[in-house]
């Protein structure tokens, strides 16, 4: 097996799997909330409070392993500041969550931010504890229909699992994304680490978990995306 090919199997092993974390450490792994100035209910109530995006996901979008302030959601941020959008971001994410996860703690998440729109970003732990993706895909698709019902427009973002894990499960799991996506008309980032995923300079010293400067770059493949799903005039 070349280098370059190990560094790959051995990155996205050890990546997704670091994922999975007992819950007691999973909520010490969640990001201060990242919005400026969030509304009160009255605010709220009268109007005049701010267009709301809410990020569900895992470590990769808990800062896990890096100063805080310096993970994606933030770049994020700062791109909707920087833009004059009107928006506000408001990062729910936990180190070590899972779809069942996003499921049972999405509704109340919902009614404490009311966002136009929702980032979905987990789905890859249920992958390497090896469950079922059927019941990955129903997960996801609970929390999209949630979403929806709350009138808020949904961001998927992909991930994939190295072949290690059988090729028929790893190429099941990476189509689970775009087979939402298309059945409730929802946005989608293909593959989180896209464009970096094979360079070891992207990771912490872990060789897990990417690293601050890689934040930037799942910064932009995500505004690609994102950024055509804003209301703004």
């Amino acid at each position: 097996m070349s280098d370059r090919r190990r560094f790959i199997v051995a990155s996205l092993l050890t990546l997704v799997s670091s994922l999975v974390g007992p819950p007691a450490a999973a909520t010490q792994n969640r990001p201060s909330n990242t919005s400026r100035n969030t509304p009160g209910p009255a605010e709220a109530d009268s109007g005049t409070a701010h267009r709301s995006i809410l990020v569900v996901g895992d470590s990769l979008s808990a800062e896990y392993g890096l100063p805080a302030g310096t993970g994606w959601v933030t770049h994020i941020d700062r791109h909707l500041e920087q833009h004059g959008t009107g928006y506000q971001i408001h990062n729910a994410s936990i180190s070590g969550d899972t779809t069942s996860g996003g499921v049972s703690r999405l509704p109340g998440e919902l009614d404490r931010s009311r966002p136009d729109i929702v980032i979905i970003e987990l789905g890859a732990n249920d992958a390497l504890r090896g469950l079922s993706l059927d019941m990955a895909r129903d997960n996801l698709a609970q929390m999209i229909e949630m979403s929806q019902q709350h009138g808020a427009r949904v961001l998927l973002i992909g991930m994939q699992i190295p072949p290690n894990y059988g090729k028929r499960y790893a190429d099941q799991f990476a189509a689970l994304f775009p087979e939402l996506a298309t059945r409730y008309d929802t946005g989608l980032v293909p593959f989180m680490l896209d464009g970096f995923a094979t360079d070891p300079d992207m990771f912490l010293d872990d060789g897990i978990h990417p690293n601050e400067a890689a934040q930037a770059l799942i910064a932009e493949t995500v505004w690609s995306l994102l950024v055509s799903m804003l209301d703004v005039q």
